[in-house]
């Protein structure tokens, strides 16, 4: 069967509460598969929140104590991975018998890691991908990842992977996803402008392969009322306006973008579009120069304590 249905699903954390996000997150998995969907895409950091407009009070040189006060409340909303969080969103994947891709906001220690997870249709965890390279001042909450999590998952209509917001600006880790051999390219993001859009046609021509592209529909009623924002306290205000949007592998706008607010935007796709596509054009393949250009990439894990033993 080479015909499939996807959604993306643009929402919002409830505000500073995971628990309420998570239930509200199984709920959204379920109303995408009465659509008929067989695979949903959430946007990035939905659990645990992406922090617009906060600042955490930090200038260079010095912190401050009600910065660390409100980083100190942004960690204890993030989630473990695994953890009970996981698994009640696994437990809606496997009941709504999905493959889900959602940005979560992963505590490891005293750091936190924007993070996309993968989910099977058996509600299996199928892994992970740490976002590499934050973005400005995402920088002041948030670590690194590594080559390690360069995640693609098989799906039955081929490989499914993410990158994360700008991220999608690396060619180089474009051209390795691509190696990968990625159909479903997932996009969950923050990224609410008008440009965003021709970033996931270019990226869809150029991989030849499917872009969902997720992102929230935020206010600054859905922002914690105990982090300090310095966008706007107006409750009303849009914070983040959504323009999520489903792309085929030439390029072809399905769904969206969509700024109107909270949604679930669905769209049929046909895998045999990836061969059809790649007839005159595959980046790691027939148009690929090997003998000119050649990419390294280390997927090795970067540990920062490495024991050795004497056996």
């Amino acid at each position: 069967m080479t015909k499939f249905t996807v959604a993306v699903v643009q929402a919002a954390p409830v505000a500073g509460d995971t628990a309420a996000t998570v239930a509200k997150t199984v709920a959204l998995i379920a109303d995408a598969a009465l659509r008929g969907a067989s695979i949903a895409v959430f946007p990035e950091a939905l659990i645990g929140g992406y922090p617009k407009g906060a600042d955490f009070h930090i200038y260079i040189g010095a912190r401050t104590p009600e910065g660390r006060q409100d980083y100190a409340t942004y960690w204890s909303r993030a989630i473990a991975v695994p953890g009970p969080e996981t698994k009640a969103i696994g437990d809606a994947a496997r009941d709504a018998s999905m493959f889900v891709t959602i940005g979560v906001i992963e505590r490891d220690g005293g750091t936190l890691y924007c993070t996309a997870l993968f989910f099977g249709p058996d509600g299996a965890l199928l892994g992970k991908h740490r976002k590499l390279m934050p973005t400005a001042a995402e920088r002041l909450c948030w670590g690194f990842g590594d080559g390690s999590t360069l995640t693609t998952v098989a799906t039955p209509w081929g490989p499914m992977g993410a990158v994360i917001c700008w991220e999608n600006y690396m060619p180089l880790l474009r051209m390795a996803m691509y190696n990968k051999k990625i159909a479903i390219y997932c996009a969950p993001t923050a990224d609410d402008r008008d440009s965003w859009a021709a970033t996931m046609r270019h990226i869809a021509l150029e991989g030849r392969c499917f872009v969902l592209s997720a992102c929230q529909y935020l206010t600054r009623g859905d922002f914690p009322d105990d982090m300090h924002n310095t966008i706007s306290d107006d409750a009303g205000h849009v914070l983040m306006r959504g323009g999520s949007v489903i792309i085929d592998p030439l390029g072809r706008i399905l769904a969206g973008p969509d700024f109107s607010g909270e949604a679930i935007l669905t769209a049929e796709l046909d895998s045999e579009d990836i061969p059809r596509a790649q007839f005159d054009f595959d980046a790691v393949g027939h148009y690929a120069r090997p003998d000119v250009f050649k990419l390294v990439v280390n997927e090795q894990p970067m540990p920062a304590v490495v024991q050795l033993t004497s056996e």
